[in-house]
């Protein structure tokens, strides 16, 4: 990939909401942050591939990367670029809508890999949606996350986070208010660790079925970097949020190792 001539730098507004979801998380949740990515790729080009889990994933990575002072352009739904507030916030921010089930959505593709190309850093879900595997392990991925790597030549770096679902429901914004309460009561552990690069090489994006072997890659990726988040929750997480369904018809295998949080 060809170095950019121009780096893309992150308005004061995002810099600025960084901050203030870093004290967010503080009130509600006592964060840990391992891991990092390497200092040439800090301020990019550069993928972050995340797990989801929760409504409140993206306040939990905007803090994470706050604290590992990375500014990512976030992957986000149509939805939030719609509301009165947060739209206005988003695209002030220069984060990147999709629009998804539209004719618009290899838009957002083609808008991510201009963003890389231009110096940044994207941070993706790609699950494309909050998982509902029963154990809450990554599902199978869509492959929009590997055919931007493809077409942008990034590095992809796996960013598992865990404990955001015991803050916020799957039913968001219904019942928000009972569980912000809770939260700040309880204070849940979120941990959050960046993990080592995917290794995409031998892969051809020309080639039939790579994009899907490339997509494996990084969810196999990002659930052995989630693996020893939850030692002790290997098949089902200590808290349950009755207002998340169960849907096992995306979920990969199981990691086979199982490890102490790293440090």
């Amino acid at each position: 990939m060809d170095t950019p001539t121009s780096e893309w730098q992150p308005p004061r507004l995002w810099l600025l909401l960084q901050i203030l979801a870093r004290g967010v998380v503080g009130l509600l949740a006592r964060l840990q942050v391992t891991g990092d990515v390497p200092d040439e790729l800090r301020r990019g080009p550069l993928i972050l591939a995340a797990n989801h889990i929760s409504p409140f994933d993206p306040i939990v990575m905007t803090a994470a990367c706050r604290v590992r002072r990375i500014a990512p352009r976030i992957m986000a739904t149509g939805g939030l670029f719609r509301a009165p507030v947060v739209g206005s916030a988003m695209r002030h921010s220069g984060h990147i809508r999709v629009d998804r089930r539209t004719a618009t959505v290899t838009a957002a593709l083609s808008e991510a890999a201009a963003a890389v190309a231009s110096g940044s850093v994207v941070l993706v879900y790609p699950e494309g949606r909050i998982g509902l595997d029963p154990g809450m392990w990554p599902e199978r991925g869509k492959t929009g996350t590997a055919r931007l790597a493809f077409a942008s030549g990034a590095t992809v770096v796996p960013v598992a986070q865990w404990g955001a679902h015991a803050v916020l429901p799957y039913s968001a914004p219904q019942g928000l208010l009972p569980a912000l309460v809770k939260a700040m009561l309880r204070r849940p552990v979120i941990r959050v660790h960046f993990g080592t690069p995917v290794d995409l090489s031998g892969l051809d994006p020309t080639r039939p079925g790579h994009a899907q072997q490339a997509t494996n890659r990084i969810i196999d990726a990002l659930t052995d970097t989630l693996a020893p988040l939850r030692p002790d929750e290997p098949d089902q997480p200590h808290h349950v949020d009755p207002t998340r369904p169960s849907d096992p018809r995306r979920s990969p295998h199981r990691p086979a190792r199982l490890g102490p949080p790293p440090a």
